[in-house]
């Protein structure tokens, strides 16, 4: 066990939540759309219908896990890692995880997973590392894009203007971040000529028109682009509203994987190496580092989980160190004669162990007395010695 504070309840039993309820919040908190197409996240076993009133939070769903859970009488597990990520064809009770699946089933208990989608939900599994380190002004080491916006200019007679904004509202349009409504416009000269066939709301066939416009302006989600189009055209008086639908360019957003931040002081890598070791759950991995040990370290990338994928980005973005897991012997030393940062390289398990705590105090903010919140103290991390040779 890590400690009795991480694994005694933080709330006491006030009621119970629907299942799906907190499944609900994880999704917001953790969409799954932030999945890698391989994973599996989400509900494992379990009714959305049933009430939960205790949840407890882990990395890995083990055996010692499920007892933890089944003999505290929590309802909900909420994992890190998936216990069945892989394509199976039994959960046979003769199958390892097979049995945990029975046991949860029988005993009440859901099993939920946040994995993928944990790692690059903002915030998400490198977040909390990066706060455990005492890094501050973080950003995504490799950040997702975001959302794919069009923009609308649409041109609308004077006295029409507010019904044409309204409805282009209605329709999801105006949206900027935590405001809604959000809309520009500019009056000009409009010109037209009906041509034969045309039945104008404003002048006649055959005759050139000027009418003072409104060019109404507002962003939009591109998902909903037929909705709004459909709005204008229902909304407009024209018999053909004209209108520019521009495609922006997508900007980074604050979800990814990995974050880069700052230490509050300039220190040096050995120095940083044990405060690594002292903000982390300690493990037969234990922390190891490749570098100059006199090294100045201020600014620091961070990746929960095996980040050896992102050795390249966290060269680029020019950190004096990078934290992950589960480095490999080739990559680092191609890395390190390419002359990028140094490395530190802690347990898997102790790198998102943090983000535990992260989740819990989440559903704690979402349901208040009516969740007991507990993150498990058992140790999962599969490595349980370690030895080195001594000179």
């Amino acid at each position: 066990m890590i400690g009795a504070a991480d694994g005694e309840p933080a709330t006491e039993d006030g009621g119970a939540v629907p299942l799906g309820e907190i499944i609900a919040a994880l999704d917001e908190a953790y969409p799954p759309s932030l999945a890698q197409s391989w994973d599996s996240v989400g509900l494992v076993c379990g009714d959305p219908a049933e009430p939960v009133a205790s949840v407890l939070l882990c990395v890995d769903a083990t055996s010692a896990v499920v007892d933890q859970a089944v003999d505290s009488g929590a309802q909900l597990i909420v994992a890190h890692h998936p216990l069945l990520l892989r394509g199976v064809d039994t959960v046979g009770a003769h199958t390892p995880k097979g049995t945990l699946v029975h046991r949860l089933i029988r005993s009440g208990c859901a099993l939920f997973t946040a994995h993928t989608n944990a790692d690059s939900a903002d915030p998400g599994v490198s977040d909390a590392l990066a706060a455990a380190l005492g890094l501050t002004d973080t950003v995504p080491l490799d950040p997702l894009p975001g959302p794919t916006l069009d923009k609308w200019a649409v041109m609308v007679p004077g006295a029409e203007t507010h019904r044409v904004r309204a409805a282009m509202f209605d329709a999801g349009a105006g949206r900027v971040g935590d405001y809604d409504s959000c809309s520009w416009s500019v009056e000009g000269d409009g010109q037209f000529r009906p041509l034969a066939g045309a039945e104008p709301a404003i002048g006649s066939v055959g005759a050139l028109e000027h009418v003072r416009e409104h060019r109404v302006e507002m962003v939009a989600a591109r998902a909903l682009r037929e909705r709004v189009r459909a709005a204008v055209h229902a909304s407009h008086p024209y018999e053909e509203p004209a209108y520019d639908l521009i495609e922006l360019a997508s900007e980074p957003s604050a979800r990814g994987l990995g974050r880069i931040g700052e230490l509050p002081r300039e220190t040096t890598l050995a120095q940083f190496v044990d405060r690594v070791a002292q903000s982390l759950p300690a493990t037969a991995w234990g922390v190891r580092a490749a570098g100059d040990p006199d090294r100045p370290v201020r600014r620091v990338a961070v990746c929960g989980g095996s980040g050896d994928s992102m050795l390249g980005a966290a060269t680029a973005a020019g950190v004096d160190a990078y934290v992950t897991a589960d480095l490999r012997h080739h990559p680092a030393d191609e890395h390190l004669r390419a002359g990028g940062p140094a490395l530190v390289d802690v347990a898997h398990w102790a790198s998102e162990f943090p983000w535990c705590a992260q989740a819990a105090s989440m559903l704690r903010a979402a349901f208040g007395d009516r969740l007991a919140v507990t993150v498990s103290g058992v140790r999962t991390d599969p490595w349980t010695m370690g030895a080195s040779a001594t000179e």
